[in-house]
């Protein structure tokens, strides 16, 4: 009798250390992969989708607990969107913990320069932000949203000020383009609009301006110097006849050299035969260029020409004349340049 109660009790114990080793290997056993992961869950996603993230790269070692542990959790039920990090050693139950209240990692968004179109910014947010370019794109047309914040819709890319801004992946085109306006105000502090204001520029005018010099010039020391032409010109009443406006206005994919019959173009972005600056930005510009349009160079210079270096310097001239003779210079360099490589 006594035997029985004895194996009877050592079997209840072992019985009840399987099941405790159970609980503790499906809740509590670290289960998380060596290397910490990034998962992205989409709204429109399945669960068997998400499953199928976690355990394709890696995410989880136990497979088998891991789905124990979520199915007995509810995770299904209440899994939320989001960019999450899942780090080294958490068990089950801290893993479906973070995806089932949404405790998301923020995501570090580069706003680019360069880009010249809402549409081309759209397709840029798609691909970084959990919305797709088509949501990104209604937003950047939105004309009561652009109104409320202040822009027209020739001036509303000049909101993305280029930096790397912490966000959630899951923030939406309407939130990211009013935290947007946030950092534009701030970027615009009282120094910047007073030195705006001592050109005689408004913040848009000066980003427009930006955008023009940038397009004219990637090489930074010379930027305050390009600005300074501009300005000279906007100051005696001359045409910009810029360049990089007539091709903004042309709109149209492997024109790499404005031409003389590009000059005619019916645009309001055309400088050639339209005074002042263009109605907005012609692409987004970078804080250099912004920078050196507020710092602009002091000079006499009307005119500049690419140096027949081909170094992405330029010469720069105070008379008509002199500038006659840089750009024949720059031509003939040219010429020489492309019969060498014809010739090889």
């Amino acid at each position: 009798m006594k035997k029985a109660i004895l194996l009877a009790l050592i079997a209840l114990m072992a019985i009840t250390l399987l099941v405790g080793y159970s609980y503790y290997r499906t809740y509590y056993k670290p289960n998380s992969a060596a290397n910490e992961a990034d998962i992205y869950v989409y709204a429109d996603g399945t669960y068997d989708a998400f499953l199928d993230s976690l355990f394709s790269n890696g995410v989880v070692r136990d497979r088998k607990t891991f789905t124990k542990a979520a199915d007995k959790l509810g995770l299904a039920d209440v899994l939320k969107a989001g960019h999450y990090n899942v780090k080294q050693g958490l068990t089950n139950k801290e893993i479906v913990r973070i995806f089932a209240n949404g405790y998301q990692t923020p995501v570090m968004l580069q706003v680019k320069g360069y880009i010249h179109t809402p549409e081309a910014m759209a397709g840029y947010l798609g691909r970084r932000l959990h919305d797709d370019s088509t949501a990104f794109v209604n937003t950047l047309h939105d004309t009561g949203l652009m109104k409320s914040l202040g822009f027209t819709k020739e001036t509303y890319l000049s909101v993305f000020i280029p930096d790397t801004y912490e966000v959630w992946w899951t923030i939406s085109p309407e939130d990211l383009v009013k935290r947007m306006k946030k950092e534009y105000d701030a970027f615009w502090n009282e120094d910047r609009t007073a030195k705006a204001r001592a050109i005689g520029l408004t913040r848009d005018q000066v980003m427009t301006l930006a955008s023009i010099v940038i397009e004219e010039t990637k090489y930074e020391p010379e930027m305050p110097t390009v600005a300074g032409v501009y300005i000279n010109r906007l100051n005696k009443g001359m045409l910009l006849q810029a360049d990089p406006t007539v091709k903004f206005a042309l709109n149209q994919e492997g024109v790499t050299r404005i031409l003389n019959k590009h000059l005619s173009v019916d645009s309001p972005y055309n400088t050639y035969i339209h005074p002042g600056l263009p109605p907005g930005p012609i692409t987004i510009a970078p804080k250099s260029a912004i920078e050196a349009v507020l710092n602009y160079q002091h000079h006499n210079y009307l005119y500049f020409c690419a140096k027949d270096t081909f170094d992405g310097q330029h010469n720069f001239a105070v008379t008509y004349a002199d500038h006659l003779r840089n750009a024949r210079a720059y031509q003939r360099a040219l010429s020489a340049r492309t019969s060498s490589s014809a010739a090889r």
